[in-house]
């Protein structure tokens, strides 16, 4: 069989023939790389073949060169660039021919073929004259496919690349793809994908947009194309003008004045949704990067950030008459007929309101309330649910004094909608009271409010599943808010929502009974109880318990019922419950503490058998073993007879070096365990600390679930204290070469990780000195307290650590003097920067400076 009949069978109806000719395709890949990939480059360039062979062998030929996990991306290119020249330049020859066909389907498979190519030969220096050669089919090929083709070829470059790569080609691409979008193009099709092209590649034109001749060209072209005849290209033209406002908004004020605001708000009343998606998305975007900067701007006046900072130039502030008006006619062009999670008009322009709102804050009110009011009470839904969406849209970013008397005011109202009999009226009520109880708890009086709300909510439990989901996600809120609120103390027995406490969770508990969960309702349900048994005062928790019980019955049952699972939706369906039953069973461990040691034999024994059924289901791992976490905190000494049990299912999960988080939970286990047992730990240390050794000089082990091995060397040497000794040495090198790694100060994720890394291991630091401070082996620090002041001197002079990082330095201070208290090591104690470190800083927090005093008073002793 020869290759276009196996390509032409790989997308065969019949599911035994496509298989077959896949597993040979697959075969050959394997057998026969080489001769695979220029197979299916020729089928491509070959204008004989059917269309559809023609894109499937473009495709194969794009994923044998491009994977989205980087390491086979690795394997891809190097095993691309393995080939031989003279064949990759066949190959090649190939793909561009391709771009010639008449077939623009074939022709824009081969534009991929061409960007997966550029993609890994491009950054090696090698093909230097693909990017001449695709502008010389652009600007003087008389082909409309061949230009139109090229053109996407350009854009798919561009969109992959670092803008380093193409940064000497800059000029070049961007003459010949602005060429092609301007108005004058006769083609559409050629002005769209050179649209298109432009879009991806305007991250690396900035030196372009800074002279001020070719930014105009530029922006003219663009703007002169939202008024193309062609839907298409004016949608593109838009896309072009909000990621243009993205990179490049200051320079944006004179095209702002000149033309944005008209442009944008005439694109947002086009009938074409396409087009005016993209226009409401343009103001969504201003108001998100105006927002932003803000932000910067205040943190710069506090010290919080260094450097010059641009003050935004409250574009939307102006363009508030125009645009919110707009907005609110958009809000009542909702889709009945809408599938989930289907973007439209409404919806877009209900997000574009809520972000004007966080940007120009009580300026909104004024220009939406009279919508509301007008709207609230009207006949036709459409009008009642914009109305609804409109308010909910503007709770957060305007003073919460100005809205909390519209609150009050709306929340009767709002209540009684929960009873309007269009559903989608329903939905967004419940949306808008969760967004009241997050953003605006105080305007919710108890006393006037809580029971109607409650009833009402409790109502949408029985309704659809997106209104359930609603209702769900507002309950928690309300309990959050509502605890945070009134908790005064500790020992404060009830709060407000006591009354309806048992009623809520049972309610809950009912819509989790559910076999589906549409609209992920069912798992909201258990969110809203795992934040209600968090949430719970004294006087609720024996509903606590008795949730605690039902949650274990259920788990049980599905642990019984696994062997029924057929396929992988009963699977995945299997998967989520236990999951959510494992976050439930965390709530109610922390809630209840030491009280849960009744039910803790049960609860080992489903978790180390959910454990052992969850096979590599990591998530459930995750969730399992977290529950163990939970447990041994709670019960602490109590924990250690199921150790035995568990520590054969813990190991593995250290070693899964390819799954970051179980590992990562894992590795917190060990702390956990190592808490509860205290000085017990002390027969499980040895194997612990070996581990965790063998994880840390892993080469694939992520370096993120290193900083928390460092920190549990912590957890270890404060649970057994002197008896750390056989590992002190260990550890101590291993903490001071990660002190010594510096941060790329250009690099944000370098100085993030710095940070991180610095935060576990002065962690460790305390965990250790604690464990032998005043122990006979104490004296076993000093000779490392010049490496632990090293780093905390970094700490405390380095502008990126932040105050919770300097609080564990200045602790690290206190417990080191803690520790020597008969001037053992004075000098080192006695050093300036010390003295300065230890005057507190007039931005610290309370903790912080009682952290700072304490400090103080150590060194103080110390070194009387």
């Amino acid at each position: 069989m020869n290759a276009g009949e196996l390509l032409a069978n790989s997308l065969s109806p019949d599911q035994a023939t496509r298989e077959n000719a896949t597993q040979k395709l697959e075969q050959a890949s394997r057998e026969n790389y080489p001769g695979y990939v220029h197979t299916l480059a020729s089928e491509l360039a070959n204008e004989a073949s059917p269309v559809f062979v023609r894109n499937a062998a473009g495709l194969a030929l794009k994923n044998a060169l491009t994977a989205r996990d980087s390491a086979r991306q690795t394997e891809y290119s190097a095993r691309w660039l393995a080939l031989d020249v003279k064949i990759r330049g066949e190959i090649k020859e190939f793909v561009l021919r391709g771009l010639h066909s008449e077939q623009v389907k074939a022709g824009t498979v081969a534009a991929q073929s061409v960007a997966a190519i550029a993609t890994v030969e491009l950054p090696q220096g090698q093909w230097p004259n693909l990017i001449e050669i695709l502008l010389r089919f652009v600007n003087t090929g008389t082909s409309v496919p061949l230009r139109q083709s090229t053109l996407s070829a350009i854009g798919f470059i561009c969109e992959v690349l670092d803008p380093e790569v193409l940064s000497a080609s800059a000029d070049g691409i961007l003459t010949a793809v602005v060429h092609g979008a301007r108005k004058e193009e006769p083609s559409t099709d050629v002005q769209l994908a050179a649209m298109q092209a432009l879009y991806n590649s305007l991250s690396f034109i900035r030196e372009n947009f800074e002279r001020e001749g070719e930014r105009n060209y530029i922006m003219q072209v663009v703007c002169e194309a939202t008024q193309s005849p062609s839907v298409q290209v004016q949608a593109t033209a838009f896309e072009c003008l909000v990621r243009i406002m993205t990179l490049y908004y200051s320079k944006m004020a004179y095209y702002m004045e000149r033309a944005l605001f008209g442009l944008t708000v005439m694109g947002m009343k086009s009938e074409e949704e396409s087009v005016a998606l993209q226009a409401i998305e343009f103001w969504t975007s201003v108001a998100e990067e105006e927002t932003n900067l803000e932000n910067d701007y205040l943190d710069a006046q506090d010290g919080l950030l260094d450097g010059d900072v641009d003050v935004p130039k409250y574009f939307a502030k102006i363009a508030l008459p125009e645009v919110v008006p707009v907005l609110l006619q958009l809000l009542t062009r909702q889709d009945e007929d809408a599938e989930e999670g289907e973007w439209n008009v409404s919806m877009a322009a209900g997000t574009c309101l809520s972000f004007l709102a966080q940007a120009v804050h009580d300026s909104i009110v004024p220009g939406v309330i009279p919508f509301i009011e007008a709207n609230i009470k009207q006949d036709n839904w459409h009008n009642r649910e914009a109305a609804v969406m409109a308010f909910g849209s503007i709770l957060v970013g305007p003073d919460p004094t100005v809205l909390t008397p519209l609150v009050n005011q709306a929340l009767p109202i709002l209540i009684s909608m929960m009873s309007d009999p269009q559903a989608q009226v329903k939905d967004t009520t419940a949306w808008t009271l969760g967004r009241i109880c997050e953003s605006l708890i105080t305007s919710i009086k108890p006393d006037v409010h809580l029971h109607p709300l409650v009833t009402a909510l409790v109502a949408g439990l029985q309704d659809r599943p997106h209104i359930i989901a609603n209702c769900c996600w507002a309950l928690m809120n309300l309990a959050d808010g509502l605890f945070e609120l009134y908790e005064s103390s500790e020992e404060q027995n009830t709060g407000p929502l006591s009354p309806y406490f048992e009623g809520i969770v049972g309610a809950l508990l009912q819509v989790t009974e559910t076999a589906g969960n549409e609209s992920n309702y069912r798992t909201s349900a258990y969110e809203a109880i795992t934040s209600f048994v968090q949430q719970a005062t004294p006087d609720c928790v024996q509903v606590v318990s008795n949730t605690a019980l039902k949650i274990l019955d259920r788990m049980e049952h599905l642990l019984n019922v696994q062997n029924q699972i057929l396929g992988s939706d009963d699977r995945n369906n299997w998967n989520d419950l236990q999951s959510n039953l494992c976050s439930v069973s965390v709530s109610v461990i922390r809630k209840l503490g030491a009280e849960i040691q009744p039910l803790a034999d049960r609860i080992m024994t489903l978790i180390l058998q959910l454990i052992q059924s969850a096979g590599k289901t990591s998530t459930i791992l995750e969730d399992a073993f977290l529950v163990v976490g939970s447990l041994s905190a709670a019960i602490e000494i109590k924990f250690a007879p199921y150790i035995p049990a568990f520590l054969p299912f813990l190991y593995p999960a250290l070693k899964a070096y390819d799954d970051t988080q179980l590992c990562t939970v894992a590795v917190g286990i060990i702390g956990d365990i190592s808490r509860a047992l205290g000085d017990q730990t002390e027969q499980y240390a040895q194997a612990f600390v070996t581990v965790l050794l063998e994880n840390l000089s892993s080469e694939v082990l992520n370096r993120n679930v290193k900083i928390s091995i460092l920190a549990c060397f912590g957890d270890i040497a404060l649970a057994i204290g002197p008896k750390f000794e056989p590992y002190l040495e260990t550890a101590m090198t291993v903490l001071r070469q990660a002190a010594a790694l510096q941060a790329n100060p250009l690099d944000y994720e370098s100085i993030d990780y710095i940070s991180n890394l610095r935060e576990g291991i002065l962690d460790a630091h305390t965990g250790i000195i604690t464990g032998f401070k005043k122990t006979d082996r104490a004296q076993l620090l000093i000779s490392h307290a010049v490496v632990i002041l090293e780093l905390v001197q970094k700490v405390l002079t380095d502008d990126n650590s932040g105050e919770p990082l300097d609080k564990l330095a200045l602790g690290v201070i206190g417990d080191l003097a803690d520790a020597f208290p008969n001037g053992e090591i004075k000098p080192l104690l006695l050093a300036e920067w010390i003295g300065t470190s230890l005057v507190s800083r007039k931005g610290y927090d309370k903790e912080t400076k009682t952290t700072v005093k304490w400090a103080r008073e150590m060194v103080k002793r110390a070194t009387a």
